[in-house]
């Protein structure tokens, strides 16, 4: 499991070129194959090593020829670039792009972008089978549709038929999408939070389902973002996608430290709480989760932490968070962190957001 370090990129990544190069194959090293791409203003070059992957020797660009309206071949470069998008978070957060697979959560963040004044996601691409229509409720107007044979389709989305897959969707980042570097010293806590009364914080959680189930929930219940703490897997991740059905694309999510959420903290005037199983054992009161408890709360801005199962909180989450439990029948040491954090969610949204 990738760790929150191998996927915080260290440079912006540069967008994708869907311009229509024509490339051609020059003499290189015997470990590379160098490609001339000549555009109408620059030369770009890509670098190849003996197995096929791209070498970190030049920036790096995939395009797709604008005459390019169906793709049949496994092999093709574009097809390729999208497999590693799915199965790699430095070459995901290089890119700045991800893969959505599957009608339903392409359509959900379709349905939600329609509702902002300004669109926080780019469609770059929709890909659909070949002679396909296109489903109801998706808009190819405003992307490039690129049709596909049902062996690129079943490459694409990574299963076994693809008969209950109709679209794909290569989609760049979210604008509401940070990764804040541990160096930078200026807060920017309005730009990441445009809403900020109920922000959720994970960390280290690594299992890149609940994460994504975590992330669902928070939108179900309309919290105002997701802070991640270093320990995370990546929000980006295939399975968290899976998982979350597309909402990493329709709430704001910040990765950053303690230092930048301790910022955060101060500049919203925030409660800190973090969830907890009650024990004996603990050297710091844990109060109970209760209908109660949750009213008390309805008016105050709260950041609510969630650690791992296998690890649980940190120390400074310990030490710096009100620390609370959800009751349980019989003696049962904890929920799944997905299953514990729905209930919380649930439970902390102000009164008058919650959904009858």
């Amino acid at each position: 499991m990738q760790n929150y370090l191998s996927w915080v990129p260290t440079v912006s990544p540069p967008p994708l070129n869907l311009s229509n190069p024509k490339a051609r194959l020059l003499t290189a090293s015997p470990n590379h194959a160098q490609i001339q791409i000549r555009t109408e203003k620059t030369f770009e070059y890509r670098y190849y090593d003996s197995d096929g992957d791209i070498s970190s020797l030049a920036e790096v660009k995939f395009p797709l020829p604008s005459h390019v309206k169906s793709i049949t071949s496994t092999s093709n470069p574009f097809v390729k670039h999208c497999v590693k998008l799915r199965h790699s978070s430095s070459y995901r957060h290089f890119h700045g792009s991800a893969l959505v697979v599957g009608t339903t959560p392409i359509r959900e963040i379709h349905k939600f972008q329609k509702s902002l004044e300004e669109r926080t996601v780019e469609t770059e691409c929709l890909i659909l089978l070949d002679k396909a229509k296109v489903p109801e409720g998706l808009d190819s107007s405003s992307s490039r549709t690129l049709r596909v044979s049902a062996l690129v389709m079943k490459k694409l989305s990574q299963l076994q038929s693809t008969e209950s897959i109709e679209a794909i969707a290569l989609m760049k980042f979210p604008t509401s999408y940070f990764v804040v570097d541990d160096h930078e010293n200026n807060a920017d806590c309005w730009k990441w939070f445009p809403t900020p009364h109920r922000i959720l914080v994970l960390e280290g959680i690594q299992d890149p389902g609940n994460l994504g189930t975590l992330i669902r929930s928070a939108v179900a219940f309309r919290w105002g973002g997701i802070f991640i703490l270093p320990g995370c897997c990546d929000p980006f991740n295939d399975k968290a996608l899976k998982a979350s059905r597309g909402a990493s694309f329709q709430v704001p999510i910040v990765s950053g430290s303690w230092r930048h959420l301790e910022a955060l903290k101060d500049e919203f005037q925030m409660k800190m709480l973090a969830g907890q199983p009650a024990s004996d054992d603990e050297l710091k009161p844990v109060a109970e989760l209760s209908q109660g408890l949750a009213d008390s709360l309805a008016d105050t801005p709260l950041c609510l932490v969630l650690g791992s199962e296998g690890h649980g909180l940190s120390e400074k989450s310990m030490r710096e968070c009100q620390l609370i439990s959800i009751p349980m029948a019989r003696n049962y040491e904890s929920l799944n962190v997905a299953v514990a954090g729905g209930i919380f969610l649930y439970m902390l949204q102000p009164k008058n957001q919650r959904i009858p």
